[in-house]
């Protein structure tokens, strides 16, 4: 199981001149008992705070402006109480989130921010009694519209991503998406390893590889550890025009034996259990960072009739297989390598989009290659001679379309 708590490692973003301006986070902890339990987070700077509950699982969110988080390893791992565990890291630019996990039903007693006194540093304090099942669904209706303003994180694309092309650009633009990112870390190796670090990294070099071939324009999701949700990831591509998304991630099964690379494509029927189940995982990811999942909405029915989310999805597919075959030749991939699901992040209507799962962090082999820069040279020149194929062909105007599934 991954641990709850997540830091920012400084590998993991670009360097930010403002960094040493934000407040810093030195310490954490949990005290108390099941009736009531009090969670203390020591700040060397007071800063404003918003904390409300969610359920579905029980959690308690708290916000705040954006912090360096330089806590002993393994904070949060463990709980006591009323709280089972917590997790932290950059939500948005300029916001940081907690998520506490609760054991129960449980109510926000008190939340407020204790100045530093006396060299004594800052505390931000939350303490939570229990409560019934009934008065915590009472307690989210009185607060959903302050559930819904704190959930409504805007997508700053000024900060990692260029500005609109211009009307009638001469190449096409390639959408990277490293998957996760702040306070969801994604899968973590038995070594420590954490997914989101390492399909930056991959993304970082694959933006390298792209770019440097002269034929395609290049955008990301994120460029450092930020969490996206998982419906402005679609949008983002969608608001830039994008002509091919790829997300990148690193899966984990609970048999460590099971290794290598695998092309994801999007359908309303899973072509297999894993696959549904890997899709059930990654569509959670916005739950991690405590987002209202209720709140999503599919808007592939809703914007561009059938014909065109078919010939979307066509493309998708043809990609898919120009993938497993350059992929083929550079590194492992598993057993039907192609396989398709119901992946949010897949559902851009009119952009083709496919999710790549570079390898298993749960295998130790899979994990030494996802951290060679030799072996990450080499996959990512195949998936620039897929992408190259792919616009080779659709802008010749003789794209072959696979099945949709």
């Amino acid at each position: 199981m991954p641990a709850r708590a997540e830091t920012v490692p400084a590998t993991a973003a670009a360097p930010d001149k403002a960094a040493a301006a934000y407040p810093v986070a030195s310490d954490g902890r949990v005290v108390g008992d099941a009736a009531r339990t009090r969670f203390v987070l020591d700040l060397d700077r007071a800063v404003d705070v918003a904390a409300f509950t969610l359920g579905d699982p029980y959690r308690v969110v708290i916000d705040l402006p954006q912090v360096r988080f330089s806590l002993p390893a393994g904070s949060g791992a463990e709980g006591r109480g009323l709280v089972s565990g917590w997790r932290y890291g950059l939500l948005a630019i300029g916001r940081s989130r907690i998520v506490i996990d609760a054991t129960g039903p449980v109510k926000i007693d008190k939340s407020f921010v204790l100045p530093s006194v006396d060299g004594q540093p800052a505390r931000l304090v939350v303490d939570l009694v229990g409560t019934t099942p009934e008065a915590f669904r009472d307690d989210l209706q009185r607060t959903a519209v302050e559930r819904e303003v704190a959930n409504d994180v805007p997508v700053a694309k000024g900060d990692r991503l260029p500005g609109p092309r211009p009307t009638g650009h001469d190449r096409p633009l390639v959408m990277l998406d490293p998957g996760h990112g702040g306070v969801d870390s994604g899968t973590i190796s038995p070594s420590g390893a954490l997914e989101k670090d390492v399909v930056l990294a991959f993304a970082f070099e694959l933006e390298k590889k792209l770019e440097a071939s002269g034929k395609v324009d290049v955008a990301m999701t994120r460029r450092d550890d930020t969490f996206v949700p998982l419906g402005d990831r679609v949008r983002i591509a969608r608001d830039q025009a994008a002509d091919l998304f790829v997300s990148i991630h690193a899966d984990s099964v609970r048999q460590n034996d099971v290794r290598g690379a695998t092309i994801y494509t999007l359908s309303d029927r899973a072509s297999d259990r894993e696959a549904a189940a890997l899709a059930d995982k990654e569509n959670a990811s916005d739950a991690v960072a405590g987002l209202d999942l209720d709140r999503q909405t599919d808007e592939v029915s809703d914007i561009l009739i059938d014909l065109t989310r078919r010939e979307t999805r066509n493309f998708s597919v043809s990609f898919a297989n120009n993938l497993v075959s350059e992929l083929s030749s550079t590194t492992r991939m598993i057993r039907n390598p192609h396989r398709f699901a119901g992946f949010r992040v897949l559902k851009a209507p009119d952009v083709p989009s496919v999710l790549v799962e570079i390898g298993y962090l749960s295998n130790e082999q899979d994990e030494k290659l996802l951290t060679s820069e030799e072996w990450r040279g080499r996959v990512t020149d195949a998936i620039g001679a897929a992408v190259t194929r792919f616009f080779g062909r659709k802008l010749a105007g003789v794209e072959t379309t696979g099945s949709t599934n």
